[in-house]
């Protein structure tokens, strides 16, 4: 551990050194801005960030458009951006997962649940589809750890992430970002508004984002293909982004204010590539042979997807004076399909018992998907000593899921395998809840503020296998299974419902102007979630019962130097009861469970300060000790049948028995999948001025993270420790203009993200290519 820490300490200042000369600090402070103060809507009224007692994290816009620079998907960049945020996707572009402070669901079925919610202007995201839709024209993103069951409903026993785009002025204003990099990367991030009517009192602002990067990756298989998949150079990891949204603002009297926001995508591109046998096994080193560039899949015709979203939203505000109503509806449509070869390479590359082995592919088809959601809130004005709100929701999702497996793609027996093109299910799900909530606050004092919120949601599930052309009767419940997993037994029609009170407390002291300590209590709340995917390999649907997260946390919030410099420190602790947790079945399926309770504590810290207008600093650091506690509870572990006797497939740390053919690791103890051991950012900036509006500048940001477990298990192979990325870049400003060299991933670094850890595959999922380019950015207002 020492040994990593001083790396990262190295490889930090050598980050830091490309651009914060010693020279910067001694400038005049005097010609710094005079403020910085930090706004945010975590109490859904804008506040300022040492006033709000719940743990925070903003990034700006300018920050999210500088990670995705090279094209990157602009929700996976954010991983690792703030303390204790993970974001990582075995799925591609379409499937981010999301976790703070270890908690997320590394469950691929379209399905899941995540107890990381997304909240984009306003709206909550709930399907994992709608969750990937891209932020761009973004004003800024807010981090909110831990529970936030009173204002924002169930799942979110973990966090939020609340996006906030640019909004519609009564000036006008715009901004793009474009820049060109390695293989082809294209990357238009571009916003406009201003008034429509002469008084300003309608307005506009639309947003645009276009990305797209050639194909990279060859398949360089050229032996016999059962469905017909053809090799060839450069057929891979490219993609098509294109994102547009119209927000319309309008004011009517004095009173009424109102936003009609419409958005559209449409993507196509590369589901997640699997390079098969890339981690060696005894080690989670990377083969020697690995090549980023290349795979040898002999199906899935290249990993195609693609998706289409749309949705709209009015928010209306009405001031009665004195009380404000807020009405929030909205509705959000998607539709798409990914394909992908889940063995990550040719089964004759990997022979076994003399015979090829090892071949997969599956798909998975959201047919239609419809959310309706309408939220109402009453709410004191933001000053005074006593601020109150209360308020409802009634949501409503509704959609068609195909799964396809292998055999329903192929068009010839070549490889032994007959084709059976009834090999899909079509599913049914249903998903409504409501909640009623309030939240008070109230100034004890001058200093000392209590603040307490309280919630009750009632959250329905319901799965429907509408078409199973082989369906006789889904298997009954397997033996190795936690029985909880199986709460709906053989039926085609599963229904979970369940309803829980979620609350929070806190007490905030401000210290002085500068200074503000605050301690917090709340419990948060997850649904049942059902997994429907396993009626595809004729087996019964797997369900979890639902989950509450009661967290602790205390901390210090200061703002000082004119607010150019903010430290803030924060210590917690959690507990999840009834957590639910994702394995894999003997066909690599997902299999939902719950166990007895998870444990986490750690610490985070940020710093940024501005000591001279020129110069600008930031670091950020998470320590996490997560822990599973349930010793009745075991997960499957990857293992294949060699002259006759069942042999694990990777270095087990955890003990293990076994049931038949079949390997069973016990994971009490065990950390949570994809919670980093710790979690560093840096970030800098130094501007050089020419003249009183051109100047040249530098700028650089470092990632790294410690040790993360990818499953629930503990094996050798699928841990990774003390990866990190860099990026750099330098350019110069003329007035509102700025032209600028860039490079992501400086160092071409080869981080495993993600594994498959069926049978012996020992696949494992890489990070964005090093990608070097120039960009173009400008504003005016």
């Amino acid at each position: 551990m020492m040994n990593v820490l001083f790396k990262t300490t190295l490889r930090a200042a050598t980050a830091m050194a490309l651009c914060a000369p010693a020279t910067a600090w001694a400038a005049d402070v005097a010609d710094a801005a005079p403020d910085d103060t930090i706004i945010v809507t975590a109490q859904r009224r804008n506040e300022d960030a040492l006033k709000v007692p719940v743990a925070v994290s903003v990034l700006s816009g300018e920050s999210v458009k500088e990670f995705a620079a090279a094209g990157g998907d602009t929700l996976l960049t954010l991983s690792g951006k703030v303390p204790s945020l993970y974001v990582e996707s075995t799925t591609g572009r379409i499937f981010p997962r999301f976790y703070i402070r270890g908690l997320g669901n590394i469950d691929f079925y379209l399905g899941a649940s995540q107890p990381v919610s997304i909240i984009q202007d306003d709206v909550v995201m709930e399907h994992v589809v709608l969750k990937s839709n891209p932020a761009f024209d973004i004003a800024q993103v807010e981090v909110l750890k831990g529970p936030q069951g009173s204002l924002f409903g169930r799942n979110t026993t973990a966090g939020i992430i609340k996006f906030d785009s640019a909004k519609p002025s009564d000036t006008f204003s715009g901004q793009v970002n474009a820049s060109y990099g390695t293989f082809n990367s294209v990357n238009v991030d571009a916003g406009v508004g201003g008034p429509l009517t002469s008084d300003g009192s309608v307005s506009f602002r639309l947003s645009a984002l276009y990305q797209h990067r050639d194909d990279w990756i060859s398949n360089t298989y050229t032996g016999v293909s059962d469905d017909g998949t053809k090799p060839g150079t450069n057929v891979m990891g490219g993609f098509n982004e294109r994102d547009v949204r119209l927000q319309i603002a309008a004011k009517a009297g004095d009173n009424l204010n109102l936003r009609l926001s419409g958005h559209y995508r449409d993507y196509d591109g590369t589901a997640s590539i699997f390079y098969r046998g890339s981690i060696l096994q005894g080690s989670h080193a990377q083969s020697p042979t690995l090549n980023l560039r290349q795979v040898a899949y002999d199906e899935a015709v290249n990993n195609p997807q693609a998706y289409k979203t749309y949705g709209t939203s009015l928010k209306a505000d009405y001031d009665f004076g004195g009380v404000t109503l807020t009405s929030v509806t909205a509705y959000e449509h998607a539709k798409g399909f990914s394909r992908g070869d889940t063995d990550g390479g040719a089964g004759v590359n990997f022979p076994l018992n003399g015979a090829p082995f090892g071949f997969g592919e599956s798909q998975g088809r959201l047919r239609g998907l419809n959310q309706w959601s309408q939220e109402l809130r009453l709410a004191s004005p933001d000053t005074g000593a006593f601020k109150w709100q209360v308020g409802g929701i009634y949501f409503d999702s509704r959609d068609k899921t195909e799964f396809d497996q292998r055999s329903f793609f192929l068009t010839s027996n070549a490889l032994g395998t007959a084709p059976n093109p009834n090999n899909y299910v079509l599913l049914r799900n249903a998903n409504t809840s409501w909640g009623l909530f309030g939240q008070a606050s109230y100034e004890l004092t001058d200093k000392l503020t209590l603040t307490g919120g309280a919630r009750i949601s009632n959250d329905r599930k319901h799965t429907t296998l509408l078409l199973h052309p082989n369906f006789v009767n889904l298997n009954p419940v397997p033996p190795t299974a936690p029985a909880s997993s199986y709460a709906c037994g053989t039926a085609q029609d599963c229904r979970l419902s369940d309803t829980k009170p979620s609350w929070d407390a806190s007490l905030l002291y401000a210290a002085t102007d500068e200074i503000s300590l605050y301690g917090r209590v709340a419990r948060g709340f997850r649904g049942p979630t059902i997994q429907g995917r396993s009626a595809v390999f004729n087996s019964s649907y797997t369900t979890a019962d639902s989950e509450t997260n009661t967290s602790y946390e205390a901390g210090v919030k200061t703002a000082f130097m004119n607010n150019r410099a903010h430290f803030n420190l924060t210590g917690f602790y959690y507990q999840v009861k009834n957590i639910q947790l994702n394995g894999n079945d003997s066909n690599g399926n997902g299999v939902l469970f719950n166990a007895n309770k998870a444990d986490g504590y750690g610490l985070e810290a940020e710093f940024d300060v501005r000591p001279v207008r020129n110069f600008r600093f930031n670091a950020g650091l998470s320590l996490l000790h997560t822990a599973i506690k349930d010793k009745n509870v075991f997960a499957q572990v990857g293992s294949v049948v060699i002259g006759g006797v069942p042999t694990l497939s990777q270095t087990v740390l955890n003990p293990v028995v076994q049931r038949g053919n079949l390997f069973f690791a016990q994971i009490n103890g065990n950390s949570l999948p994809n919670a980093p051991t710790f979690n560093i950012n840096l970030g800098a900036r130094w501007d050089i001025p020419v003249t009183d509006d051109n100047r040249f500048f530098v700028s650089s940001d470092f990632n790294m993270q410690g040790k993360v477990n990818y499953v629930l298990y503990k094996s050798v192979e699928y841990a990774s420790n003390g990866q990190f990325e860099l990026g750099l870049k330098a350019g110069y400003v003329f007035g509102p203009y700025e032209i600028a060299g860039f490079v992501r991933n400086l160092t071409k670094e080869r981080n495993l993200v993600g594994v498959i850890d069926t049978n012996n595959y020992r696949a494992g999922i890489y990070n964005e290519p090093r990608v070097f380019g120039v960009s173009f950015s400008g504003s005016f207002r």
